[in-house]
């Protein structure tokens, strides 16, 4: 069943069906239902050994010397593998938004050791410093969903490599690198004067009074009122 599940869901991902699965291994449904208690778990124990070697592989790699260049070699490889797997795409973008590849034992062994690996090249100066683990996660399951798009429309494996070196070209460290916006958390923004909530920086590049248009309008009546100019501020004023 195992087997004929991995086929399946190297195929046709999550889409493939239980009957499908069945009718592969030559069983019927409801012995694969006896055994897995729905086609989510059956995907999850296909992928689990492959994300689970992904892990190994990448603690393995965790005090080799060159570490910017086995970081980028890893990165590589785990796209080359992934790409002819639907299945592994999709556990990929799992363990990068945090849905359920993430949260097995595998998904969250691979983050860790993905991780070291990260911190060991941007420590050598081979990776950028504003990059992190939650980025390298997304690029790579984005990366590994474009390789496979483009394998699947030339037909060979001769299309594989593009999206990946465009990848690791943008996250190695260099001076010709567009600067990333700051994470949501880390900016040095101020609050809005007439709320308090949190102000994103304008587009413009001026600074940022107001969170929005209707503090925007209050800020306005409020300075009016206080200045008695005009005639709704003076009824405000007497009132």
């Amino acid at each position: 069943m195992l087997q004929a599940a991995r086929f399946a869901f190297a195929e046709r991902g999550l889409a493939a069906s239980v009957e499908e699965i069945a009718r592969r291994a030559g069983v019927g449904a409801g012995t694969v239902h006896r055994h897995f208690r729905s086609k989510e778990a059956l995907f999850d124990a296909v992928v689990e050994e492959r994300i689970g070697l992904f892990a190994d592989t990448a603690r393995d790699l965790a005090d080799v010397e060159d570490p910017g260049e086995v970081f980028f070699r890893f990165l590589a490889s785990v796209v080359r593998l992934a790409a002819g797997s639907k299945a592994l795409c999709e556990a990929l973008a799992g363990v990068a938004d945090g849905g359920s590849g993430a949260r097995s034992a595998a998904g969250r062994d691979f983050g860790e050791a993905l991780d070291a690996l990260l911190a060991r090249a941007q420590e050598a100066g081979a990776v950028r410093q504003d990059v992190t683990g939650d980025d390298v996660r997304s690029l790579l399951a984005g990366c590994v969903s474009m390789e496979q798009r483009r394998l699947r429309a030339a037909g060979s494996e001769d299309a594989q490599g593009r999206m990946t070196a465009l990848m690791c070209d943008g996250l190695r460290a260099g001076r010709a690198v567009t600067k990333l916006p700051d994470a949501a958390g880390e900016r040095n923004e101020t609050g809005c004067e007439v709320c308090g909530a949190q102000v994103v920086a304008a587009r413009t590049g001026r600074p940022a009074r107001f969170c929005g248009g209707a503090c925007r309008q209050k800020a306005y009546r409020a300075r009016r009122a206080g200045s008695g100019g005009g005639a709704a501020g003076g009824v405000r004023a007497g009132a």
